[in-house]
C-alpha cells in the first residue's frame, strides 16, 4: 500500500514581520556625549581597609585597565570580599559605572553597600518599576486577549528618574542595574534637551516656565504638592521633582529670577540655596511639542500600509482592530502627548529606522564609562535569553491586529547588540566564571582566593554510594553535638522529602527545601536553620548563590558523580562554598565515579585551600568563622532606608534576602504546614472574611501589597496580589 503525501497548509500569519538588523545597523542614532570625560572623584569611605588578596586583587585590576584591556575577570571565592574591591577599583578608575546583576533582591543589596561605601556620590538603583506585570498577549487557540495588567512602584519609578537625571547632569555616578537596563527607555537626546535650566539672575516669563513644565510632564496642582505636579503662588513657583524627595522653589522678582532653593517638601524648611537649577522630566518618555504632528504622521503612514497589508490578505476582522486601537492612541497622543502602552510606538517617536533598537539606560552612559558584571556566571546568559521571548509575544499581537509593526522594535537589546556596547572597560565578577567571560580574557583571571578573615576552603571527603546513610547520620550526629548545622543536596524534590522523612524518622531535626516551596516560606526554613530549629536542610538547587549560613559547617552532595547541570563543575563549587563561612568547613561527596566535573572541582578546591594554609602560615592569621547577627538576616533590605556601616557586608553575594521574622515550618510534607504568620494576612482568614467584608479586605491587602513593594519586598507583594485575585 502506497504511503499518502500528506499537504501542510502554511500558516498565513506565520511569515516574518520584520528582518533582524546586525547591531551596527540597529543603532537607535548618534549621540553625543552628555558630560566631557574628565576623570570622576568617588570618595570611598569605609570602616575597614583592604586585607587577604583584596590589596593584589586592586591593584592587578587597576593596572590592567589603566593598560588598555577591555575585559577582566575577578574570580573571587565565597567570602573573599568582591564588593570592597570592586568598589576601589570604581574609585581608581574614576568613571561613570553600571553594575549589573541577575535579580531585583541582589541589586538591592549591592546599592545598599555602594550606598555606604560612597555616601558622598551618586549611587543609583535601577531595575524594573514595577511591582507585578501581565504583559499584553493574545493565545491564538482560544481566541484570548490578556490586557496588559500592572502595577507601578513609584519609589522605584522615582529612583530610575533620578539614576538618568544624574546621568546626564554628572560625572560620579554609579548605578547598580538588573536586566532591566537593556529594555527601552525614552530618547537621551530628547530628555536632555527638554530639560527646564534657570539661572538666578536671568529674565523669564512667569507664563513661560508654567508651559515648559507642563509640556515636560508635570501637572499643576495648588492644594498638594506631589511628585510630578509644581504649584503657583502668584511670583513663587514651587516643583516636586519626579525623581527627588525635596522640592524646588524658583522666586521670581518681575520677570528676572531672584531666588533659587531646595526645601523640605513636608516643613517648608529651605535646605539649599542655589545659582542654577536643572529640572528634568517626569517621565522618560516625553515628546516636544512641535514634532508631534511628525509622530502623528508617521503613525498614519505605517497604519495605513499595515492595514493594506491585512487588507489583502483578506484579514477584515485584524484590520478593524488595528484601525481601531491605533486611531484611539493617535488621537490621545495628540491632545496629551501620551497614551496607553506609548513605548510600543518608540520606533516612531524617535523616528527610528525599522528593525533598529530602542534607546535602553546603557545609552545614557555616553562613550566613557565602566560596565561591571556581578554574578556573571548568571548575568550573561540572562542578557542573551530576553529578546526572544519579548519577540515571539510581540510577533503574534502584530500579526493579529493588536499592535502595528513598530512594536516589535519596543523591545530589549539582544545579545549581540548588548556586545556592541561594551564601553573600553568591562570587569566580569564571580566565583566560577563562565567560558564566555574566560573567552574575553583570554582564560586570565585576577584571583581572590585568600579571605581577610583567614577560613579556608571546605575540606572534602568522597565516600561510595553502597552505605551513604550510615555515613551520613553518623557525620550528622557529630556536627550536631558540636552545635552546627547541615546541608544536603540531592537530585528530585521526591528524593529531598523522602530523605528529609527518613531523617525524622531517625531522631533528626530535619526540614526540606526546593522549587514548591515559597519564597517566604524559603527564608522562613533558612532562618530555623540558623536559629537551630533544626539541624539538617536538605535541598536541590536552592543551596547555591544567595545563602550566608556560617552555621554551617558540613554539606552533603548525594549522587556527586550524575554529570548534569546540578552536578557540573559551577554548580559544585557553589554548592561547596556553603561551607566556607565556618572554621570546620567539610564537604562530603558520595559516588562512585570521579566525572570531569567532580575532578575539577576537587582539584580546585584544594589548591585553593592549599594557596590559603599558606597565605595564612606567611601572615600568621588564625581562621575565625564569619559571625553575623541573626537581625541582619531578617532586615528588610529597603534601598531607600538609612544606610549605615553594618550594611556594608564582605561579599554581598551570599547575604540572606531581608524578611521579617515568622513561625517556623513542620517537620516534613507528611504533616500540616503552620500558616499563621504574625502581622500578615492568610489566605484561609482572607476566604473567612471574604462574606463578611470583602472590599474592606481587599482594600486592606491592597495597602499592604503596596506598603510591601515601597519596602521592594517584591515576594510579598506578589504573594498579597495572589491573594486579591483570588477574592475577586
Amino acid at each position: 500500500m502506497a504511503r499518502a503525501r500528506k499537504t501542510i497548509t502554511p500558516d498565513p500569519y506565520a511569515k516574518p514581520i520584520a528582518k533582524p538588523l546586525p547591531p551596527e545597523q540597529s543603532l537607535p542614532g548618534h549621540l553625543k556625549q552628555f558630560q566631557s570625560p574628565t576623570r570622576a572623584n568617588f570618595e570611598l569611605v569605609s570602616p575597614y581597609g583592604a586585607a587577604g588578596d583584596q590589596p593584589k586583587a586592586i591593584e592587578e585590576l587597576t593596572n590592567g585597565f589603566k593598560n588598555g584591556e577591555q575585559f577582566q575577570t575577578l574570580l573571587g571565592v565565597t567570602g573573599s570580599g568582591k564588593t570592597f574591591t570592586m568598589a576601589n577599583v570604581i574609585k581608581n578608575v574614576g568613571k561613570p559605572t553600571l553594575i549589573l546583576t541577575h535579580n531585583k533582591t541582589l541589586a538591592a543589596q549591592l546599592y545598599q553597600e555602594f550606598k555606604a561605601f560612597f555616601p558622598h556620590n551618586a549611587v543609583e538603583y535601577f531595575v524594573s518599576y514595577y511591582d507585578y506585570f501581565q504583559p499584553e498577549a493574545y493565545i491564538p487557540h482560544t481566541d484570548t486577549f490578556i490586557e496588559k495588567d500592572a502595577s507601578i512602584n513609584d519609589e522605584i519609578d522615582k529612583l530610575r528618574l533620578r539614576a538618568t537625571a544624574n546621568l546626564l547632569t554628572r560625572r560620579d555616578v554609579i548605578i547598580v542595574a538588573s536586566v532591566s537596563c537593556i529594555y527601552g527607555l525614552g530618547s537621551p537626546s530628547e530628555y536632555f534637551d527638554l530639560m527646564v535650566r534657570i539661572k538666578k539672575g536671568d529674565v523669564y516669563d512667569r507664563d513661560k516656565i508654567l508651559h515648559d513644565l507642563v509640556r515636560i510632564q508635570y501637572t499643576r496642582n495648588d492644594f498638594s504638592l506631589e511628585r510630578g505636579s509644581f504649584r503657583v503662588h502668584g511670583d513663587v513657583i514651587e516643583i516636586h521633582p519626579s525623581y527627588d524627595e525635596e522640592g524646588l522653589r524658583i522666586e521670581l522678582f518681575g520677570d528676572e529670577v531672584d531666588r533659587l532653593v531646595r526645601f523640605n517638601i513636608i516643613t517648608g524648611e529651605v535646605t539649599q540655596e542655589m545659582d542654577e537649577m536643572t529640572i528634568a522630566p517626569a517621565k522618560h518618555f516625553v515628546t516636544k511639542e512641535e514634532g508631534r504632528a511628525g509622530i502623528l504622521q508617521r503613525m498614519q503612514v505605517e497604519l495605513t500600509d499595515r492595514l493594506a497589508e491585512l487588507d489583502k490578505e483578506g484579514k477584515v476582522l485584524e484590520s478593524a482592530r488595528l484601525s481601531s486601537r491605533t486611531r484611539y492612541d493617535m488621537e490621545m497622543i495628540r491632545e496629551t502627548g501620551m497614551c496607553s502602552g506609548i513605548e510600543n510606538y518608540s520606533r516612531i517617536i524617535e523616528n527610528r529606522a525599522p528593525g533598529t533598537r530602542p534607546f535602553t539606560l546603557i545609552d545614557y552612559f555616553g562613550d566613557d564609562w565602566l560596565l561591571m558584571v556581578d554574578e556573571s556566571h548568571v548575568s550573561i546568559p540572562q542578557v542573551g535569553g530576553m529578546a526572544e521571548g519579548d519577540k515571539s509575544r510581540k510577533t503574534t499581537l502584530v500579526q493579529y491586529g493588536f499592535r502595528l509593526p513598530c512594536a516589535l522594535d519596543n523591545r530589549p537589546m539582544n545579545f549581540a547588540e548588548f556586545e556592541y556596547m561594551y564601553p573600553k572597560q568591562v570587569l566580569f565578577v564571580s566565583a566560577t566564571p563562565g567560558d564566555y567571560e574566560l573567552t574575553k580574557t583570554g582564560g586570565v583571571v585576577t584571583e581572590q582566593i585568600n579571605r581577610p578573615t583567614g577560613l579556608l576552603d571546605p575540606k572534602i571527603e568522597m565516600f561510595p554510594i553502597k552505605g551513604q546513610m550510615d555515613v551520613l547520620l553518623y557525620r550528622i550526629e557529630e556536627v550536631v553535638k558540636n552545635g552546627d548545622r547541615v546541608l544536603v543536596t540531592t537530585l528530585t524534590k521526591k528524593m529531598a522529602q523522602d530523605l528529609t522523612d527518613f531523617f525524622v524518622e531517625a531522631g533528626i531535626r530535619a526540614r526540606y527545601l526546593h522549587s514548591d516551596i515559597k519564597t517566604l516560606e524559603r527564608h522562613e526554613l533558612i532562618r530555623g536553620l540558623r536559629t537551630g530549629e533544626f539541624d539538617v536542610l536538605v535541598g536541590i538547587n536552592l543551596l547555591r548563590e544567595g545563602l550566608d549560613l556560617p552555621e554551617v559547617s558540613m554539606v552533603a552532595i548525594l549522587d556527586a558523580d550524575k554529570e548534569g547541570f546540578l552536578r557540573n563543575y559551577r554548580s559544585l563549587i557553589q554548592t561547596m562554598g556553603r561551607a566556607s563561612r565556618n572554621v570546620n568547613g567539610t564537604v562530603l561527596l558520595f559516588a562512585d565515579n570521579m566525572t570531569d566535573s567532580l575532578e575539577k572541582a576537587v582539584t580546585e578546591t584544594a589548591r585553593r585551600r592549599a594557596v590559603q594554609e599558606e597565605f595564612n602560615k606567611e601572615h600568621g592569621i588564625t581562621p575565625k568563622s564569619v559571625t553575623r547577627k541573626l537581625e541582619d538576616d531578617l532586615r528588610i533590605n529597603d534601598p531607600l532606608g538609612d544606610i549605615g556601616d553594618d550594611s556594608v557586608d564582605e561579599d554581598w553575594e551570599d547575604d540572606g534576602n531581608g524578611i521579617r521574622p515568622m513561625e517556623p515550618l513542620q517537620p516534613s510534607s507528611k504533616t500540616k504546614k503552620k500558616n499563621s504568620r504574625k502581622g500578615m494576612v492568610m489566605p484561609q482568614q482572607v476566604r473567612h472574611d471574604k462574606s463578611a467584608s470583602s472590599q474592606q479586605n481587599i482594600e486592606d491587602l491592597e495597602r499592604q501589597m503596596k506598603e510591601a513593594a515601597a519596602r521592594l519586598d517584591f515576594e510579598e507583594a506578589a504573594r498579597l496580589r495572589d491573594i486579591i485575585r483570588g477574592m475577586k
